[in-house]
């Protein structure tokens, strides 16, 4: 009885495994597609942006219906954080022009940040990838400030650059889950 329990929860557990691989497929094309550099990634840039503002507000007024403490500060940003996903997804230009410049001036802060912590921190293994991180951050972050059209371009690259390896990412765990079950199946066999 225990035994068909085990294979019933492992076969449910491992059964997603495909999801995980059309979602891996599906974050790859669209990260092949926004670095296409076509009219259309701009397109598909602006509604990932509004996509994430929405998801961001919804789980901010999620948040607010189950605590106590702070709950209007939820509230306001839930708010703020749907709006703003609509009004991405209205005027997707402006949108895309302002969290470039974002993205840009992010760039350059954390990798301030990152160069600081690397050379005043613990020499810990590997700190010096850190310093290599904060520098590229500061490099890219200063050469797209200094035009909308190279911020715009910097945006652009590093969201497809994210979309391809989240999909590659989603990929290797849909076969590796996969694998896992077969394992684990194996295992339950044998040990019959």
């Amino acid at each position: 009885m225990a035994a068909h329990a085990a294979r019933t929860g492992i076969r449910e557990v491992t059964a997603a495994w495909w999801w995980f691989l059309i979602l891996g497929v599906l974050w790859t094309g669209v990260g092949m597609v926004v670095l296409s550099y076509r009219p259309g990634s701009l397109t598909v840039v602006a509604v990932l942006v509004g996509a994430a503002l929405l998801f961001g507000g919804v789980a901010q007024l999620v948040v607010a219906s189950r605590v106590r403490s702070w709950r209007w500060l939820y509230l306001v940003m839930g708010t703020m954080g749907v709006l703003a996903g609509i009004l991405t997804l209205a005027w997707p230009d402006i949108t895309l022009y302002i969290v470039s410049i974002l993205v840009a001036w992010y760039l350059v802060f954390y990798g301030v940040f990152h160069v600081i912590s690397a050379l005043a921190g613990p020499k810990l293994p590997w700190w010096w990838t850190g310093l290599l991180l904060g520098i590229a951050e500061l490099v890219l972050g200063v050469w797209s400030v200094h035009s909308w059209q190279r911020s715009l371009f910097t945006l652009v690259t590093l969201v497809g650059a994210w979309a391809i390896v989240h999909g590659v990412n989603e990929i290797f765990a849909a076969f590796t889950l996969r694998q896992a079950g077969h394992d684990a199946q194996r295992a339950l066999e044998g040990g019959r």
